[in-house]
């Protein structure tokens, strides 16, 4: 798989979001209805167009590649597996506030290889392919250089409530109360902010693999280090994410081991 290859998939995906962007819009302005799905969680035609969308774009370029969709699940056999969220954030969508995301990503062999991350009603649009860098609206983002909890650490956590009934919260309270901040930003928005160096470590649970897949190529490329909370890789059965530059991810994922 070149270089060459990766950056035609990357326009593609990046034309893909643009076309989920057109139909979000729309809907985000005109009005929906909202429907509860099985899990509890809200659904709108937003996020069946969307992702009908994404799917005509990436399939008109690779017809033979298979789809693993958040409203329509995986479709087709490929060592190429193209992830979709739609709308990741549909809760913030359905009460019009903007931090919602399009979230596309490619995986090859099991290997996370490029990933958009597309929040348009907040204004921002981050990418990355493997081996290119990490960018945001057009420029080129990294982590900071944070190796440990002071007073200058910045800290962000979502989704813990898992992590709320397990023995890591005390340590997770821990790492709090030695950390300069705290936030809870959620969803794409602390991924970028730690991409570009503006939070130092992010940790969350309850979570699949379609809520963060391209965040986590973003994030990589940016010069982090991106694991569960068992420090295991990024993959189709991850439930929680520890992403942070890779001295205080180590000292964080040792800390977390200890409990």
């Amino acid at each position: 798989m070149t270089d060459a290859f990766l950056d035609h998939a990357l326009g593609v995906a990046r034309d893909a979001a643009q076309a989920a962007t057109a139909v979000i819009r729309h809907y985000y302005r005109e009005g929906f209805a909202v429907e509860i799905k099985a899990d509890q969680t809200p659904v709108t035609i937003a996020d069946r167009e969307a992702e009908a969308a994404i799917k005509r774009v990436l399939r008109a370029a690779f017809p033979e590649h298979a789809y693993y969709g958040e409203e329509e699940g995986r479709e087709g056999n490929s060592e190429f597996l193209w992830l979709i969220d739609p709308i990741d954030g549909t809760k913030s969508f359905v009460r019009h506030y903007p931090f919602f995301s399009t979230q596309i990503a490619l995986m090859h062999r099991d290997e996370l290889v490029l990933g958009v991350s597309s929040a348009s009603e907040y204004g921002e649009l981050a990418w990355a392919r493997r081996g290119g860098g990490a960018w945001l609206n057009g420029e080129r983002i990294a982590v900071s250089a944070a190796s440990d909890f002071d007073a200058q650490t910045a800290i962000s956590f979502g989704n813990v409530k898992t992590l709320s009934r397990d023995p890591r919260w005390q340590v997770l309270a821990q790492m709090i109360q030695r950390s300069g901040r705290t936030r809870g930003y959620g969803d794409f928005l602390h991924y970028h902010l730690l991409a570009r160096g503006c939070i130092d470590l992010l940790i969350e649970s309850d979570v699949n693999i379609l809520d963060f897949a391209p965040l986590a190529v973003i994030l990589r490329e940016a010069g982090a280090i991106v694991t569960d909370l068992e420090g295991r890789a990024p993959g189709l059965a991850s439930t929680s994410v520890l992403a942070g530059p890779p001295a205080l991810h180590a000292k964080a994922l040792a800390e977390f081991a200890g409990a």
